[in-house]
């Protein structure tokens, strides 16, 4: 149930951040940020903006829901369905042993 909830949240999750990096000015330099420009990425006063400081915390949201859903994730895969059908045949077949009748073997000559 709560794997549910935190899928739902993720996809609500990257389609608004997805609104919100499309929502925001491009700054036209392409990669010349990478390669020292005079521009940086989010300019001289950092990120000021409404949709910036919000497209970094929606981001961290989806990173940390990303991260707690693979934690839930791992460890409902460490229980196995097999593991607990064997527990319930050792419940059960000593029971049955006991209460089945038991045949004569016939003897060949």
């Amino acid at each position: 149930m709560t794997t549910s909830l935190l899928l739902i949240i993720q996809i609500v999750l990257v389609i608004i951040l997805v609104i919100a990096v499309l929502l925001q000015k491009s700054s036209s330099i392409g990669l010349g940020a990478y390669s020292g420009s005079n521009e940086s990425v989010f300019g001289a006063k950092g990120p000021a903006s409404f949709l910036a400081k919000a497209t970094f915390t929606i981001g961290f949201l989806f990173v940390v829901n990303t991260i707690t859903l693979g934690y839930m994730y791992s460890q409902a895969a460490q229980a196995s369905v097999v593991d607990d059908l064997l527990e319930e045949t050792n419940i059960v077949a000593p029971v049955a042993a006991k209460t089945a009748p038991s045949v004569p073997k016939e003897e060949t000559k």
